[in-house]
């Protein structure tokens, strides 16, 4: 929150996403398909059966030579490839006829669409374009204060204002909530600290009980 004047920007603190999770079933059915179609039922060891529409081996072929069932491989090349397991990725692999290359391949496409996506959370410095804008406020107190009454950035004369909070010898940003409840010169800074403190409470974030 960005207290000062009439302005109100959000506060760039939050969670994000880094790229970790990757979307490639259209890679992996490309791959598992275009490697079934080169194979002949005869060099998988199986009977030529009826006439075929389509090159290769079918998919009910490559999911017995594999040991899974035909929905099961079907899937995996739809590619759903998530939490499959080493183990089954090498009979595919075998049923399959992989060479080295190509298997590491396929093991590579299965990892990145397993991975879980990362968290990075940001410092408690704001962008500098918001810190250009507190500064901009030159004729009053403004600062940016968050959901735990954090005080990551301020203006000069909110520094000023804030002055005793920014003393405090704590790690992290400078805290209102902190300092109002226990440090000793709380009590004095705050004219009316029942007041005050009343308003810090229903501030802060409440996580009920489960």
């Amino acid at each position: 929150m960005l207290i000062g004047g009439t302005t109100s920007t959000p506060f760039a603190g939050q969670q994000l996403l880094t790229v970790g999770k990757v979307d490639n079933r259209g890679e992996i059915r490309d791959f598992l398909a275009s490697r079934r179609a080169r194979i002949t039922p005869q060099q998988a060891g199986l009977a030529p059966g009826l006439r075929r529409r389509v090159p290769g081996l079918l998919r009910e072929e490559v999911a017995v030579l594999a040991g899974v069932s035909t929905d099961w491989y079907t899937r995996l090349e739809k590619g759903h490839i998530t939490g499959v397991s080493e183990d089954v990725l090498n009979a595919v692999a075998r049923a399959l006829q992989l060479d080295e290359a190509e298997r590491a391949h396929l093991f590579d496409l299965a990892h990145a669409a397993s991975a879980r996506p990362r968290t990075r959370r940001r410092t408690g410095k704001v962008r500098p374009g918001l810190q250009r804008i507190l500064d901009a406020m030159t004729d009053a107190p403004a600062l940016i204060r968050k959901g735990r009454m954090d005080l990551p950035a301020t203006n000069r004369l909110g520094r000023a204002m804030y002055w005793p909070v920014f003393q405090q010898r704590r790690p992290g940003p400078a805290n209102i909530a902190r300092f109002q409840f226990l440090d000793p010169g709380g009590s004095a800074f705050f004219p009316h600290w029942d007041v005050a403190a009343d308003t810090s409470v229903a501030l802060l974030p409440y996580r009920g009980r489960a």
